[in-house]
């Protein structure tokens, strides 16, 4: 039996890079620190930061170009690939990617809104009123439709 499995949590270091392939897929290449943290023999707490190459292709690689931003905390779900290649002088290069295969928000920081790590427009004064939209009435004599848990499709 086979596994290639990788789950990591860590913040994201730079705003992800989107490009696309020939056929028009979508492909987006980001970094993403962990740190491991232990004490010494001497009692001091170190911490050694380690950095992923992460990779994701199609409505996952749009998502994470629209909603992932440098410093946001992300767990990724994904497979561990190593490609290589030959550059210009002829020297192979190597570089080991994380698949991406599902991806995770973490929590957002405060003073923040649902927009996913842009701050929220604060009011001009304190007193500001949140506006509603307002509800349609019911027309009289109209009954609401009921339905049936059995006639939902799916």
């Amino acid at each position: 039996m086979n596994l290639n499995k990788a789950i990591i949590v860590g913040r994201i270091t730079n705003n992800p890079e989107s490009r696309a392939t020939n056929t028009g897929n979508a492909i987006s290449h980001f970094s993403l620190a962990t740190n491991r943290v232990w004490t010494d023999q001497s009692g001091q707490k170190q911490e050694m930061p380690e950095f992923h190459n992460i990779v994701a292709f199609g409505r996952l690689a749009e998502i994470c170009n629209q909603y992932l931003t440098k410093g946001q905390i992300v767990l990724i779900e994904g497979r561990i690939q190593t490609r290589s290649w030959d550059d210009q002088n002829g020297v192979k290069k190597y570089r080991t990617e994380i698949i991406a295969e599902n991806m995770q928000m973490g929590p957002r920081a405060q003073g923040t809104t649902g927009d996913f790590g842009r701050k929220a427009a604060k009011p001009a004064n304190k007193e500001a009123v949140i506006q509603q939209e307002p509800v349609a009435p019911v027309e009289p004599g109209v009954e609401e439709e009921e339905f049936k848990v059995e006639d939902i499709p799916f």
